[in-house]
């Protein structure tokens, strides 16, 4: 998993799985899903994060194996 922000555009992506892109939905004006051929979400675009997330507090937890 990859999480990049682009400040310049006010950009969230994070990125679930590396791979091919056979489709991306639009969520909303916003927020965009990209699934693989298989179906399986490869990542998730947020336009105008600040406003829509707290990216000041940001932690990542992995839990069990």
């Amino acid at each position: 998993m990859k999480v990049t922000y682009f400040q310049d555009t006010d950009t969230l992506y994070i990125e679930f799985k590396a791979g091919s892109v056979a489709e991306t939905r639009d969520l909303d004006e916003n927020t965009q899903l990209d699934i693989d051929g298989q179906g399986k979400i490869c990542a998730l675009t947020i336009e105008h994060a600040r406003d829509r997330a707290d990216l000041r507090h940001f932690s990542f937890e992995q839990v069990g194996g």
